[in-house]
């Protein structure tokens, strides 16, 4: 038997109803997603350790309800009252996308351990923290599958390439986003019963405030127009991707990963050597 959307499934507004929590969501790929869902149809909790304002009033905007969360998802109690605090102000989540992340470009044995840890604890600690308070709520609401055969809640992690790319002065970032993909799929598995769908996303280089941290305008403008798309993503290109995975009709999606990356890790730089060759 095929899952179909009820009768009442609106393709406009495919998520309408749900409650969605997005972390990091103050500014690039977590505004983006944020705003994404809430012309979805979606109710949204914006998350971030900095101020949300302007991705909530551009929720709200939409017309659908939203609340700030300015939450430190490294810490496991915190996490914990603001999904608390987040259903008793808005109702069940049905989505998490975890994307908040945290990184410094040093070599391993030379970095910071405080920067070094931080990083770690953003990256994996945060997500399995969210995973963990928000699964136990989805499991205790869900429903018998011979009532409800299709998607009983989503969950959307945002990592990275640099989840396989051993990139440099990135040991970190590169040790989180593995474990993060790893988290993912074991609870892709694990939830599957209870009809909770987990799913990954791998942006490429995106054009975020982020990327200033290590790069100048100039280089990012040269850097993004040497890839296979000849420019960097956009927030809006990562969270089309994010809508497409949570969209009921998208059901039978689980346990995956959706590179968004414009061929970022096509052999790409080998290919144009051959094709540049007298």
């Amino acid at each position: 038997m095929t899952h179909q959307p009820d009768a009442a499934f609106n393709p406009a507004l495919p998520l309408l109803g749900q409650n969605a929590l997005v972390t990091g969501a103050a500014r690039g790929i977590g505004a983006g997603i944020a705003k994404a869902l809430a012309a979805a149809g979606a109710n949204v909790v914006v998350n971030d350790i900095r101020d949300p304002k302007e991705t909530v009033d551009a929720c709200l905007a939409t017309g659908r309800k939203a609340m700030s969360a300015v939450v430190d998802i490294s810490n496991q109690k915190l996490v914990e009252e603001m999904v608390e605090r987040a259903e008793s102000e808005l109702g069940p989540i049905s989505i998490l996308v975890s994307n908040a992340a945290y990184s410094d470009r040093e070599l391993f044995y030379l970095a910071n351990m405080e920067g070094f840890e931080k990083t770690i604890a953003v990256c994996m600690w945060g997500p399995f923290y969210l995973a963990r308070a928000i699964a136990n709520r989805m499991i205790a609401r869900a429903k018998p599958i011979d009532q409800v055969p299709g998607t009983q809640g989503n969950m959307v992690f945002v990592s990275s390439p640099h989840a396989y790319k051993a990139i440099p002065g990135a040991m970190a970032y590169n040790m989180g986003k593995a474990a993060l993909d790893q988290m993912a799929r074991t609870a892709a598995v694990e939830l599957s019963e209870y009809r909770v769908r987990v799913n990954l996303i791998h942006p490429g280089w995106t054009d975020t405030p982020g990327e200033r941290k290590f790069f100048f305008e100039d280089e990012l403008a040269e850097h993004g127009s040497k890839l296979p798309w000849g420019r960097l993503a956009s927030p809006d290109d990562i969270a089309h991707g994010v809508v497409f995975l949570l969209d009921p009709r998208s059901d039978y999606i689980t346990g995956a990963t959706l590179s968004i990356d414009g061929g970022i890790v096509l052999p790409y730089q080998e290919m144009f050597r051959i094709r540049n060759r007298p």
